[in-house]
Parts: C-alpha cells; structure tokens; sequence
C-alpha cells in the first residue's frame, strides 16, 4: 500500500462498527477519498474531534483498494466549532459540502473547487459576510468553476450588454428582449447586481444589498446550481433567509 499526505476538508462521516469511522475528504491534490479512521470514536482518541465536518486538515493516508486508511491528522483550519455554534452559519456549510459533494469525482482532483470551498468555509467561521451571501456566492462560484458561468450583464444567448431584465435557467443567466425565451423570470435589476457582484466578488455592493433582493436572488441562484446538478441539494432548504 502506497502512503501519502494531503491537505483535506472533511464533507461527511459514517459509523463502522463499534468505534470506527468512514471518513469523506476532499483533499486538495487527491480529489474526493473515503477512508476509515480507527478507534476515532474512542474518547481517548488522538484525533476524533479534527475529522468532523467543515474541519480543514493536514492528513497522512494509506491508499487501499476500497477504502484508504487515515493514520495521522492535523488541523489546519479549525472551523468546525465556530460554524457548528452559528445555526444560520450550520445550514450554509451543510449546503456547501453538499455541492462540493456532488460537484466532485473520486480520485479525481479539482484543486479549483477546494480551494473555493475552503475560502468560504474560513468565511463562515470567522463572520466575514452574512452567511446566506457567502453561500450564494461560493455556489455560482463552484457552478461557474465546473464549467457552468451564468451571465447576469449580459444576453447569455447573443450577449447583447445589459442589464436586461429576463432571467432564463436553460439559456444560462440574463436574456434580453429579443432573446427571452417564454417561461423566462423577471427579477429586479438589483437582483441581477447583486448575482453579478456576488460572482465577481464585489462585497461592499453585497453586504449593502437589499434584503428583498437578497431572497429573490437566493431562489435564482438554488434552482440555477439545481438545474445543472440534475438533482436538489436537500440542505438548501434548512437555510434561512432575512
């Protein structure tokens, strides 16, 4: 069996037998890896408490056939606690590893995607943003990162430049006038700014959005990460919004 180390962030856990744990990481070189942790669930264990969620941490594994083996943990990014302690904080993480989840491949690195959603987690722990934005804003990331940029200052079928006022999943973002296709949504232009700046990273024109345009921005943004997905993210729903 071949040893190796990386850096991960823990997106879920399993129980296996009486004390052991099945561990989802996603590792920044490696890509998604479930492994078994021994004796973690012990109260004498070493390092039980740095592989729960949201948890950024230096790991040393040995690969197996089926299921990789985790001999030596060390936390890089304690954010467990702080996110865990914050409901509003909780929802937007279990959001957020759900789409990393379903974003990402076994053994398959997409250094890109980790690198987003440790930033937004660092975001999370630590009050940067309300925390509904931050997860807005790390999920047109993460879609726009697979290959999936929506457009919202632009025609997202001509690009003719807006802003225009049609909103439509299926042709990618904004669409104007003459390409607005029927069953297309209206949003108010604000709305469509603050998508905009939420993807740029314009924060100063975030944090001072409109809490009506943040609600109906949220919705554009669940069901346009849903649509590509071809499936919900359940914790989505636990999220509150002002």
């Amino acid at each position: 069996m071949a040893l190796y180390r990386d850096e991960a962030i823990v997106l879920r856990t399993h129980k296996l037998g009486e004390a052991d744990r099945i561990v989802t990481l996603f590792a920044r070189r490696t890509g998604k890896v479930r492994a078994v942790a021994k004796g973690v669930r012990r109260t004498k264990s070493r390092f039980g408490a740095r592989l729960e969620p949201f948890m950024l941490v230096d790991v040393m594994l040995y690969e197996g056939r089926t299921l990789d083996t985790i001999t030596q943990v060390e936390t890089k990014g304690a954010y467990g606690e702080p996110i865990a302690a914050h409901y509003d904080r909780y929802t937007a993480a279990c959001a957020m590893l759900e789409t990393a989840d379903q974003l990402t491949q076994e053994r398959e690195p997409a250094p890109q995607q980790f690198m987003l959603l440790a930033g937004a987690l660092r975001s999370l722990a630590i009050g940067e943003h309300d925390p509904a934005l931050t997860l807005d804003a790390y999920l047109l990331r993460a879609v726009a990162t697979a290959g999936w940029a929506p457009t919202f200052d632009s025609c997202a079928r001509c690009g003719a430049p807006g802003p225009h006022r049609g909103f439509h999943l299926q042709a990618g973002g904004a669409v104007c006038r003459d390409c607005r296709p029927t069953g297309a949504s209206a949003p108010a232009p604000d709305t469509l700014r603050l998508l905009s700046a939420l993807l740029s990273g314009d924060w100063d024109y975030a944090d001072a959005s409109a809490a009506g345009n943040r609600r109906e921005g949220a919705g554009l943004v669940a069901a346009f990460v849903q649509w590509h997905l071809e499936r919900g993210v359940r914790s989505l729903r636990m999220v509150e919004r002002l």
